[in-house]
């Protein structure tokens, strides 16, 4: 399997926090199939917890955008190097990338034309835009793991070979959480009404929303003034970001100051503390929908990206917010570019807050909780270790 069978080694690129957290979890679902395997590659705290030797830190590939990324090219071609030469030297039983599609799908061919396995955790987008890419995924992995339903009839039809895994954050959150023990485990007032906002993981991200989401804030408590909120931050660097900009909205609105509480991580735990949740576009959305909180989503890139999404019209999936991609309708509003702003956002989550058709709401979300939940990292390290099987038998060991 490798250069030393009694310890295979098993290469994970996470590029972000949610994929930090997919691999610690494949890491500890391989290690009960494989007890003996070694595990490095680019890793963050909870990998490493799991048992990763860390080549370089997830935040090194933290970056979103076609031409946000400019800036970050040369420390991304330092770390491809580093990752190219050691992978090839190290002859891994298996490279699995584990989403960070942009970096790992560019990296894998490398590999797989060597022989060495190849495995991408977590599908791009191709249904949704530039889906010509579908045929050069088939040629640079053996496997694409897919964590919602819809995207292995797709690979399907293009003859990539794909497997449904489900999603683990499905197997992670309760099927029901309570509103009022979250606000306990946060040391919050139970009785007021509660909204959580979400401004993303990555500093740019952040940067781009937080000045309209804190104005938003500042205009539902005109609105509402007994309204609470609670910001999850996912650590010290973007919470300055956000920070920030709270400091200019409550310069218009100094009640603002002290109906706001910032938590640094717990964004389980903050959207089932409220009512409604505002936040980026992203994997929180799917985790608001398994939390099963009301929710308005909003986007924004940056000028150039978007000018190219809209006028070569690469973007063809009619949604970009998980549960209405997952429900295959508008199940709750999102907002892009030019309309994210205080009087569209507002408003949104001020309807989200009231509508008539909550229990609905949050029956559909069960139903696609249940869909989802299907022990998701077990299910991804069957798979890699049934393709490892089937190389060794068909003699294509690396």
């Amino acid at each position: 399997m490798t250069k030393s069978d009694a310890a295979p080694l098993i290469v994970l690129v996470a590029g972000e926090a949610s994929g930090d957290n997919l691999g610690a979890q494949l890491i500890a679902a391989l290690r009960q199939r494989i007890p003996q395997a070694r595990f490095a590659g680019i890793a963050g705290s909870r990998m490493a917890a799991a048992g990763c030797e860390v080549w370089e830190r997830v935040e090194s590939l933290s970056v979103m955008g076609l031409f946000e990324i400019i800036p970050h090219l040369p420390r991304l071609f330092r770390i491809r190097r580093m990752l190219i030469d050691r992978v090839l030297a190290e002859r891994p039983a298996v490279y699995v990338g584990v989403d960070a599609k942009e970096f790992n799908l560019r990296i894998a061919p490398r590999f797989k034309e060597v022989g060495i396995p190849t495995v991408q955790y977590v599908s791009p987008q191709v249904w949704a835009w530039r889906q010509g890419r579908v045929q050069t995924i088939g040629r640079a992995v053996d496997l694409v793991l897919c964590l919602l339903p819809f995207e292995k009839p797709f690979y399907d039809a293009h003859s990539v070979q794909a497997e449904f895994v489900g999603h683990p954050l499905a197997d992670q959150v309760p099927m029901e959480m309570s509103a009022e023990t979250a606000r306990r485990q946060l040391a919050l007032p139970e009785k007021d009404q509660y909204v959580a906002v979400l401004p993303g993981s990555r500093q740019g991200e952040v940067s781009r929303l937080s000045p309209d989401f804190t104005l938003t804030m500042a205009w539902l408590l005109e609105q509402r003034p007994q309204l609470r909120f609670i910001v999850a931050l996912a650590n010290e660097a973007t919470r300055r970001i956000f920070e920030e900009s709270l400091e200019r909205a409550v310069a218009s609105c100094p009640a603002l100051r002290d109906r706001v509480t910032l938590i640094n991580g717990h964004a389980q735990e903050v959207m089932a503390a409220s009512d409604v949740v505002l936040l980026a576009s992203g994997t929180a959305t799917l985790e608001a929908t398994l939390v099963k909180r009301p929710m308005v989503v909003a986007y924004r890139l940056g000028l150039l990206t978007s000018f190219l999404l809209k006028h070569l019209k690469l973007f063809k999936a009619p949604f970009f917010a998980q549960p209405n991609l997952l429900a295959g309708r508008a199940l709750v509003p999102e907002f892009f570019n030019a309309e994210v702003r205080p009087d569209v956002l507002g408003p949104a989550v001020l309807q989200q807050l009231e509508r008539a058709d909550r229990a609905e709401l949050v029956q559909t979300f069960a139903s696609i909780h249940e869909t989802l939940r299907r022990d998701a990292s077990a299910r991804a390290a069957d798979a890699i270790v049934e393709l490892l099987v089937k190389r060794r038998l068909s003699g294509g060991t690396p």
